[in-house]
């Protein structure tokens, strides 16, 4: 694919998205980590290979979709840290109320059902490999599959946090403005 076909495509692609290079790339290393192994293993018969790259692909999606795709498209991140005592702690991130409202709808769109979709996709990938008794492949799926679902659990946790920090940001606002008029009105201003 030359400049000139990426251009049209993303441009095509971008008519009503905010961020459609971000897109591109957040669906671009899901369907290239799923399309390689269901490609290679109709026509390459090296295990190894397949794991590697594989996931590979995957781990760049976890990356892509963890600390760039994520905070673009629907204005979260997250991680966990170890605290002192060695237990588990979640940080979250996330635009203030006013920013998220402001957020591109069909970015979010795109964000939240491919997320869910790629993890449907490897269970369906690992019934098949159960099916077909290849626990090597298995495997391969399971790894995929634990990367969509650290996001998926990462970001459906911040999301709760950011839905709490809209309602706190929308409460503080109208009771702002409440107070404001009712003191315009009671002073005559």
């Amino acid at each position: 694919m030359d400049q000139h076909q990426m251009f049209l495509l993303l441009q095509m692609v971008g008519e009503n998205y905010a961020n459609p290079k971000t897109c591109f790339f957040h669906v671009l290393f899901k369907a290239g980590a799923l399309a390689f192994y269901i490609l290679s293993a109709l026509f390459v018969n090296n295990f190894v290979i397949i794991f590697v790259i594989t996931v590979l692909l995957a781990a760049l999606d976890f990356w892509v979709v963890k600390n760039v795709s994520g905070r673009i498209l629907v204005g979260l991140r997250w991680w966990n840290e170890i605290d002192d005592e060695g237990n588990s702690v979640w940080k979250f991130e996330c635009l203030d109320g006013e920013s998220l409202a402001r957020m591109n709808k069909k970015d979010s769109w795109l964000f939240w059902w491919t997320l869910y979709l790629t993890a449907a996709a490897w269970i369906v990938l690992g019934i098949f490999s159960l099916i077909r008794l290849h626990a090597d492949y298995l495997l391969v799926v399971g790894v995929c599959l634990s990367l969509s679902i650290a996001n998926i659990v990462g970001f459906t946790k911040c999301n709760k946090d950011a839905k709490k920090n809209v309602a706190d940001w929308t409460r503080t606002t109208l009771l702002s403005s409440g107070v404001r008029s009712t003191i315009q009105s009671a002073f005559g201003v």
